[in-house]
């Protein structure tokens, strides 16, 4: 009699099972389907973008050897390619190396360029750093102490890594700028910094020596 209720229960756990499957059929095959395709298109973006980045370092590494022969117009041609096409990575450093190839030739017209980079949000603050410190290198000879100020003082506020060489340039700037008071300011903050480099701290205090002797007391 046992055995008669097993079929009878199997039984009625098959057409429940069928009936579920009639009814819910399309939507498991559909979620099936969905699933499959998913993962085939995550599979076949990985491989796009995978693709991309190997090409972007390649012509990366192209262009870098163009800039190394001293061919600069085509370094930079081949930089701006990047820059335009490239994974973002790939292209904010193109932006940064075009800026050094202009250089050679234009540094007015290469600090536009790191001018455009530093202001630009979109890209990590250590780009926008390292365009501010390349701007204020290109200008340190001929901008105003104040215009150096208004480039770097951000730079040299925060805790990035740039900001040992912002404080630099701008004790340079005051310096050049027989602002006496701001060049003790940013050596003092140099001097302040434990994490300053031993060789930025050697050249501060080789500038503070070069101070009238009231400024450069303790």
């Amino acid at each position: 009699m046992s055995e008669l209720f097993n079929e009878v229960d199997e039984e009625l756990r098959r057409e429940r099972l069928r009936k579920l499957w009639d009814k819910y059929s399309i939507f498991i095959v559909g979620a099936a389907v969905l699933i499959v395709v998913g993962v085939g298109t995550w599979r076949g973006y990985e491989y796009y973008e995978s693709k991309k980045a190997a090409e972007a370092g390649a012509a990366f590494a192209a262009a870098a050897d163009l800039a190394e022969q001293n061919k600069h117009a085509e370094a930079e041609a081949a930089f701006d390619k990047i820059a335009a096409s490239a994974p973002a990575g790939y292209r904010t450093l193109a932006r940064l190396r075009a800026a050094a190839e202009i250089a050679a030739r234009d540094p007015q017209a290469a600090g536009k360029r790191y001018d455009e980079i530093s202001a630009d949000r979109s890209l990590a603050a250590p780009f926008r750093d390292l365009a501010s410190i390349r701007s204020a290198g290109l200008v340190l000879e001929t901008a105003s102490y104040n215009d150096l100020v208004q480039r770097l003082e951000p730079v040299a506020s925060g805790d990035g890594a740039f900001r040992h060489t912002a404080r630099e340039l701008l004790a340079l700037s005051a310096w050049r700028a027989k602002n006496v008071t701001a060049t003790r300011q940013w050596i003092d903050k140099i001097n302040a910094d434990a994490e300053t480099p031993g060789s930025l701290r050697s050249r501060a205090d080789v500038l503070q020596a070069l101070l009238p002797p009231t400024a450069a007391k303790s």
